[in-house]
């Protein structure tokens, strides 16, 4: 039987890749700072990661078909019949997030939005100067304020963890199923059977609106304080 013909297929826009790679490196730069007493840099880290994340919800209602939660969030049920199937071994015809990568997706998301929010909050991290606090410490209590700091440590051990179980399903469809997942978040592409559409990209002018949008309110949220 004839193999189905393929093509290569942008399904990755470059806005997706920068807010993967660079939640990447920016949670890198935390923890090495968290560690070295580096208060400038863990704060900058954070108001980056944060600018990331709004852009990274905006981009998902509006933004390229791939990046849109309503075209990779199915039902729970969907997502338990892909991993059902996870040790059989067949071509990868997803052209974005599968059923259970979507819901991994809104979860990191979600750590993250909790982790960057409470850090804006947080106050007296460990090794830091007494006056080190988040910009929005000195508007609610002491107490609300260590009870968000305590909220900022957990939600990072929470972040670690679901990391740890993306990179070990990665490496799981890449030996059980012959898929690489790593490279089209490089480059954009993937092959694709030629049957399927390729998808939408969005506008490069609205999303470079959207990530002004963003820092811009992270600069307006540091100014509150």
């Amino acid at each position: 039987m004839a193999e189905e013909p393929v093509r290569r297929v942008k399904v990755w826009d470059g806005w997706i890749r920068l807010v993967h790679w660079g939640i990447v490196s920016l949670i890198g730069i935390s923890w090495v700072s968290i560690n070295t007493g580096n208060a400038e840099a863990h704060y900058l880290s954070g108001y980056a990661v944060l600018t990331l994340l709004l852009f990274r919800v905006a981009w998902g209602v509006a933004g390229s078909d791939t990046a849109r939660f309503s075209r990779f969030l199915r039902s729970p049920a969907m997502a338990l019949r892909h991993l059902a199937h996870l040790r059989r071994r067949e071509p990868d015809t997803e052209i974005g997030h599968n059923a259970a990568g979507g819901w991994m997706v809104l979860a990191l998301l979600g750590l993250l939005l909790v982790q960057a929010g409470s850090g804006l909050f947080a106050n007296h991290e460990p090794g830091f100067s007494y006056d080190a606090h988040g910009p929005l410490a000195l508007t609610v209590s002491d107490a609300t304020s260590a009870w968000l700091t305590g909220v900022h440590h957990l939600t990072f051990n929470l972040i670690l963890a679901a990391a740890a179980l993306h990179v070990l399903a990665v490496a799981a469809y890449a030996a059980l199923k012959g898929q690489d997942l790593v490279g089209p978040m490089i480059t954009g592409f993937k092959s694709l059977p030629a049957r399927l559409a390729p998808p939408r990209m969005g506008s490069p002018v609205l999303a470079a609106a959207f990530l002004a949008a963003a820092a811009l309110t992270v600069w307006g949220i540091t100014r509150l304080g």
